[in-house]
């Protein structure tokens, strides 16, 4: 694993104790960062779909780091795989707020302390599904097309405070997000990946990181594909 410098830097993870997450904290640890963990699974139980359990923990995470430097808007869900007209209300709502509204309530807590620090890097992990949809998945892709859109207007937004907004959009990793999906929608999302496999949890950690660090200066509002050659734009 090649080395980032995240020495005194300070991160969160939201959906950090397990998947892509936890694969996304184990490498800014070993790089040198100090991270804290949101996650309904995790000793904090922080709900991203909760303002008031988000500004809670904003308030925890800053008495001890001190500061947050890097922001990772990981958690999510898949959803159940139904048709649109057969899709439960509730589960597109849930679906919606959890990967959409989450992220949107994390940076509206985080970046005010970002803007005044004059540094920040938020990096959102969205889907190549929001670039492309998928059939049978319309919550997820609808949130995670959402959430590029939110990235680049946010990214916007911020560009010339210091902080600097990305996401990617990786095809299917072998994550438990996955094991919600039927068995035959996941043979489909693979046979849709030129390269033949599911994405790794540590490459899409690389390219977060990357995102996260200081070498990326001149990149904001940006989406960045890692998608075994799926995406076509």
């Amino acid at each position: 694993m090649n080395q980032l410098d995240f020495k005194g830097k300070t991160a969160v993870v939201t959906g950090g104790v397990q998947g892509i997450g936890a694969a996304i904290v184990k490498r800014l640890e070993a790089s040198g960062a100090k991270v804290a963990i949101w996650d309904l699974d995790g000793p904090g139980k922080v709900d991203v779909a909760d303002n008031a359990s988000i500004l809670n923990a904003l308030q925890n995470t800053l008495k001890q780091l001190g500061k947050i430097d890097v922001l990772v808007n990981n958690a999510g869900i898949a959803g159940p795989t139904a048709p649109v007209v057969d899709y439960p209300i509730e589960q597109w709502e849930r679906v919606i707020r959890i990967d959409l509204n989450g992220p949107f309530l994390c940076c509206r807590a985080v970046v005010p302390h970002m803007v005044k620090a004059g540094y920040g890097r938020i990096v959102n992990i969205a889907s190549v599904a929001g670039k492309e949809g998928n059939p049978n998945a319309a919550a997820y892709a609808a949130a995670k097309g959402g959430l590029i859109a939110f990235t680049k207007a946010l990214g916007k937004e911020l560009a010339q405070t210091g902080v600097l907004v990305n996401c990617v959009t990786p095809a299917a990793a072998q994550t438990a997000i996955l094991d919600q999906v039927a068995p035959e929608f996941a043979k489909f999302m693979l046979s849709k990946i030129p390269m033949g496999r599911f994405v790794k949890v540590e490459e899409i950690a690389a390219m977060a990181c990357w995102l996260a660090s200081d070498d990326c200066s001149f990149s904001t509002a940006g989406v960045f594909d890692i998608s075994g050659g799926r995406a076509t734009y």
